[in-house]
């Protein structure tokens, strides 16, 4: 056989090997990142402990989908995220919106809860599960003012939203 022709075959046999490979460790490597079917989201070797966990982080739901919404910053848009992309990974807020103006809330369940002044200018009733999830999917304080147009109005199924607002409840213990 041709030196020439031996080599090819060598190359082609070495690339197909390489082919084969990558494929196989990379359907492993999906197998173990991938949430299973029927579990709380808990993709990404359980980085996340709950369906309401992972919305708060990423924006995205347990069944792998980008929660929709409205309005919100612009890089939301490009590169996703959750709640935790504006008021932090505790829910306590305080910092400048990237690429804007607008402080982050404090969205921790308790202090929703409170009659005290919630920001600075913000006074008006305290939340109620009701009014939360009408804050996080219409924009709307409990007086019924919009938000800061900064807040995206995010249009989440009902488990999602109970999911989300069960998680925000344990932010006070510090989840």
């Amino acid at each position: 056989m041709d030196k020439r022709l031996s080599w090819w075959l060598v190359i082609v046999g070495v690339v197909l090997l390489g082919s084969i490979l990558v494929v196989l460790f990379g359907g492993l490597l999906f197998l173990l990142i991938r949430p299973a079917a029927g579990t709380a989201g808990t993709g990404l070797l359980g980085l996340y402990g709950s369906n309401g966990e992972r919305i708060y982080f990423t924006g995205t739901n347990s069944r792998g989908e980008r929660i929709p919404f409205s309005g919100g910053p612009r890089w939301l848009y490009m590169h996703g995220g959750g709640c935790a992309a504006c008021h932090g990974s505790d829910g306590r807020g305080g910092s400048p919106i990237m690429m804007g103006t607008a402080i982050s809330s404090d969205i921790r369940y308790k202090h929703l809860l409170e009659e005290d002044e919630h920001g600075e200018g913000e006074e008006h009733p305290p939340y109620t599960d009701a009014l939360i999830k009408r804050a996080i999917t219409q924009g709307l304080d409990p007086a019924g003012e919009p938000l800061d147009l900064t807040m995206p109005r995010w249009r989440l199924s009902d488990r999602d939203l109970n999911d989300l607002l069960e998680y925000l409840k344990g932010l006070d213990e510090g989840n």
